[in-house]
């Protein structure tokens, strides 16, 4: 894909990347942590449906981490969730851009206003949608995963030396669990996909894309499941699973950018256990599975 592109997809420097890490931890510091388990009725607001919140904390977020990645990346595109929702053709720049970086400043806003304390943020970078640096980060613990094209996922804290991750080992369907958004899938389909769920060990959803991830990235579970390709909510993540040694694409099997606005994502430990759910869930695509 890299050849297709105008310019080679080069890679943040070590310096930009501590810079951001350091952003949004100062961020969280100031505007996420000090408002958890400390809303009013008035700081919560409900965007598309009762369960899709924004508070507060989301907005501050954003404005902070957006006023420090354009200081630091002047010439950048910056896409925040929230920008997003308020401006839908933002999301069509991201295809284009040179640079761009995507933010999901709360993740998890619906834990985060009920008091549960799983939620995160969320940064990518990308060069022409392609993710080329991803972050993850916990503000209830203050550690984060990051990964880029250069460098495998690990763990980091403030004190100690980060530990690099890998996914788990994958294996047939009945051995695997995952996350599954079945609630956000389209309604004629969720009966057939409840259907497909008592297949596997087990499958659940956090809603907090961050944490999946996350624990994908850790090895706790084997797969994810969406059909809902938000970039705030995937590019950085899925890039960090390949770069632990997973598998992830599209379920039709073209390469992921977030420039994707359609189409259900599949993040997989590894090859023959994403062809194995690919299989499973091909129903999704309304046609055969593959062989």
């Amino acid at each position: 894909m890299t050849d297709s592109l105008p310019i080679p997809l080069t890679a943040l420097s070590t310096a930009q990347k501590t810079a951001l890490i350091n952003l949004v931890r100062r961020t969280a510091k100031a505007e996420i942590m000090p408002r958890f388990r400390n809303l009013s009725h008035a700081d919560i607001s409900a965007k598309s449906s009762p369960y899709d919140l924004v508070t507060e904390a989301d907005l501050a977020a954003e404005a902070m981490l957006a006023r420090g990645i354009q200081g630091m990346f002047p010439h950048a595109l910056v896409i925040g969730e929230e920008a997003s929702s308020a401006d839908p053709d933002l999301r069509g720049k991201i295809s284009e851009a040179e640079l761009a970086f995507i933010l999901d400043p709360l993740d998890g806003t619906w834990n985060f206003a009920h008091g549960l304390p799983l939620f995160g943020v969320i940064l990518a970078a990308t060069r022409f949608g392609k993710p080329v640096f991803g972050l993850l980060y916990d503000p209830v613990m203050d550690d984060w995963i990051s990964a880029d094209l250069d460098n495998t996922a690990h763990l980091s804290r403030n004190m100690g030396a980060a530990r690099p991750l890998s996914v788990s080992r994958g294996g047939d369907i009945a051995s695997l669990s995952g996350y599954v958004h079945l609630y956000l899938m389209p309604d004629e389909v969720q009966a057939q996909m409840a259907a497909k769920l008592p297949d596997f060990a087990r499958t659940l959803m956090l809603r907090c894309s961050c944490h999946e991830y996350r624990t994908l990235a850790q090895g706790g579970m084997d797969f994810a499941l969406s059909s809902v390709p938000n970039p705030w909510d995937h590019a950085a993540g899925l890039l960090i699973c390949q770069q632990a040694g997973g598998v992830a694409r599209m379920l039709d099997g073209r390469d992921y950018t977030a420039g994707i606005t359609e189409g259900h994502i599949l993040a997989a430990p590894d090859e023959d256990t994403w062809h194995r759910l690919r299989d499973h869930f091909a129903f999704l695509l309304d046609e055969a599975p593959k062989p």
